[in-house]
């Protein structure tokens, strides 16, 4: 996703919930043409906030989810966005996959693995998980990889779900990982 800052990587990842990064990608910089600080999106009224990310699903909820955010980045923060999983978790709208997304993205630090639908769908196929949830899925992810692996995996596994093994019809003709694969289609 298109950023500039830590702050603005924040909200693409927030917005980009039941949404494709296209989209985020096209809403992002009207959004900080309207509200080009942290104090403007905590002063913006909702329905402000609203107008402005319509068109990514879920945009009320994201709208709260972005002013309370600001307003606890300005109260507890001094506006800037923390560089750890603790304090990044406290905030509105973001979860474990968020705040280890921003943390790897925009500061280079390795929390946890991001676990989004493309990293969950490969690690199952691949059976480096058999579980069902994000979180569980990290587990299992973080045990088998090199932390220092976990931030350019987690793009690495994004980029081929999105390239090559698609859900709906995987290239598995053209998979580097096809021999390794217990799910692949090639025999």
């Amino acid at each position: 996703m298109n950023h500039r800052s830590p702050y603005e990587l924040m909200v693409a990842v927030i917005l980009s919930a039941q949404c494709t990064d296209e989209r985020v990608n096209k809403v992002i910089p009207g959004f900080f043409k309207r509200f080009k600080t942290v104090k403007a999106v905590a002063s913006a009224s909702l329905e402000d906030i609203e107008d402005e990310i319509r068109s990514t699903g879920f945009f009320r909820n994201k709208a709260k989810s972005l002013k309370g955010n600001a307003t606890v980045l300005l109260a507890e923060h001094g506006g800037e966005v923390p560089r750890t999983l603790a304090e990044l978790v406290k905030l509105p709208g973001v979860g474990r996959k968020t705040a280890s997304a921003v943390l790897g993205a925009a500061f280079g630090l390795a929390e946890g693995v991001v676990v989004d639908t493309h990293v969950t769908r490969i690690s199952r196929l691949l059976h480096l998980s058999s579980e069902k949830t994000p979180e569980k899925i990290e587990r299992d992810l973080i045990e088998i990889l090199p932390k220092k692996d976990w931030i350019r995996w987690t793009h690495m596994i994004i980029d081929h779900g999105r390239a090559v093994c698609v859900a709906r019809r995987p290239k598995c003709a053209e998979c580097v990982l096809s021999d390794l694969c217990p799910s692949s289609e090639v025999k």
